[in-house]
């Protein structure tokens, strides 16, 4: 037999040894990766256009809590990433960053702004079997029949718009005018205005509508004047509320405003200037100073922590952070989209400090709580 050279001979057994380094290598930089890996949560929303002002407050507090939890390591040493993509307000943009935040393979859509946007995107929860959680309107269209992936936190716009109209009446005020957006939000929550004034025998004296892609209230603010209302409940979105609220002001009507929570943001505020003075905002969380309540009180501790203000609409990212959370700390170790709906569905009473909150697998509406807040000479929410 030929002699073989002896480093020949070694080299398939140092081969094996690198090949079984090698293998252990990549076992303990997988188990690295898996215990530094993000839960990744996608967001779709209006963060330029009519409701930027609201959007990043809400966001602002979403991120107090996510930060907190990370900050503690995690949910099973995961770190929450919050990728939020702008759709400024548009329903077909809404959709396309849906998809494209679903294919980056977020485990949950969360806090996305406006009604017909929510419905555009309500057939890739069912197409990709990925949840909604805390959509920020409170159409009633989401909440019935229930969704199985979509999963409200906030309480419906005809519950608030119900509870404006019931209390304008309880104060004497009786000749009561709806301007609305002339979309799937401002039929759906002109449907609980409405059922308001039938609670009071009441009738709207005048009805109008505006085109929520180009508004123009040049139309609508003579047959308003005309109408002589003590009241004008506004339902809409960010700056066009703004403009229709600043037309009947030039044109002298003296009108108590009123609009609902979504417009319940410093920057609404902001952009009404003085005439924001005395306007009501129906409000669907607890008062943004009210250190009684423990919900309120933790979230402004944070708040100041971020050198923020908080806000209604910070206090609405915030409890839908807390509660897509709490979705996925139940979910256990390595959650998946169907293991967090599964999660979701277990929070039959969940104590979201102070307020209890429930789903189940036939219920998905989340709180039932409104309230009223008039803006002071400040430029705050007083209740």
């Amino acid at each position: 037999m030929p002699s073989v050279d002896k480093s020949l001979r070694e080299r398939p057994v140092a081969l094996r040894r690198l090949l079984k380094r090698a293998a252990q290598l990549s076992l303990c930089v997988a188990t690295l990766g898996s215990a530094w890996a993000d839960i990744k949560i996608g967001q779709t929303a209006g963060m330029t256009g009519a409701v930027a002002a609201s959007v990043k407050e809400a966001t602002q507090g979403a991120k107090l809590h996510f930060d907190k939890v990370n900050a503690r390591g995690g949910i099973n040493g995961e770190q929450i990433r919050l990728i939020s993509l702008d759709d400024k307000f548009d329903p077909k943009l809404a959709v396309a960053n849906a998809k494209e935040l679903i294919n980056q393979g977020v485990i949950s859509l969360f806090l996305n702004r406006g009604t017909p946007h929510t419905q555009a995107i309500m057939p890739l929860l069912d197409e990709h079997s990925i949840p909604l959680v805390g959509p920020s309107t409170g159409a009633m269209v989401l909440h019935s029949p229930v969704h199985p992936w979509l999963f409200n936190v906030r309480a419906p716009y005809q519950r608030e718009a119900e509870r404006v109209v019931s209390h304008l009446s309880l104060i004497g005020i009786d000749r009561i005018a709806i301007v609305q957006v002339d979309d799937t939000f401002g039929a759906d929550a002109v449907v609980g205005a409405l059922k308001g004034m039938k609670g009071v025998n009441k009738l709207p004296v005048a009805h109008e509508t505006y085109d929520r892609s180009k508004p123009d209230f040049a139309p609508v603010v003579p047959k308003l004047m005309a109408a002589d209302p003590q009241a004008v409940l506004f339902i809409g979105s960010g700056t066009a509320i703004v403009q229709g609220m600043k037309a009947l002001r030039a044109a002298g009507s003296k009108a108590q405003l009123v609009t609902l929570s979504n417009n319940a943001s410093a920057g609404f505020i902001q952009d009404l200037g003085e005439l924001s003075r005395g306007v009501v905002v129906s409000q669907v969380f607890p008062y943004e100073r009210s250190i009684a309540s423990p919900l309120i009180k933790e979230a402004m501790e944070l708040a100041k922590g971020a050198n923020l203000e908080l806000t209604p609409s910070m206090v609405e990212g915030y409890v839908s952070a807390r509660v897509l959370v709490e979705g996925l700390r139940r979910a256990g170790p390595q959650p998946t989209r169907d293991k967090l709906r599964r999660a979701l569905e277990s929070m039959t009473r969940y104590d979201v400090g102070g307020l209890e909150l429930g789903y189940s697998a036939s219920d998905h509406t989340g709180l039932d709580y409104a309230d009223l807040a008039i803006i002071g000479p400040d430029g705050r929410f007083r209740r």
